[in-house]
């Protein structure tokens, strides 16, 4: 599913005053961190990360990497946080036309 401008403009409003669900270590993107960012989407189906400090294209990569893993479509990504979006089976977020 690819998101219109208004559906991301809208989901980052509702992102942006959530907390961190995830945080990636500098260990990188392990099954164990995939597999909690499949649990969290299940339930919130909006979703912040935290990446860790590694350099710009590096984080950019790595966000890239979560949303092919999950199937989530990326929303934003600014410095070390990342917000994505996967519509749930019974949803929560009502998205605009």
């Amino acid at each position: 599913m690819s998101l219109s401008q208004t559906q991301i403009k809208y989901l980052k409003g509702l992102a942006h005053h959530r907390k961190p669900v995830v945080t990636v270590g500098n260990a990188g993107l392990s099954d164990a961190v995939l597999r909690e960012i499949r649990i969290a989407l299940k339930a919130h189906e909006l979703l912040k990360i935290k990446l860790p400090a590694l350099e710009r294209e590096e984080r950019q990569s790595l966000f890239a990497q979560i949303c092919d893993d999950t199937g989530a479509d990326a929303v934003q990504h600014i410095g070390r946080m990342a917000v994505i979006y996967r519509r749930a089976e019974k949803p929560k977020i009502q998205l605009p036309a």
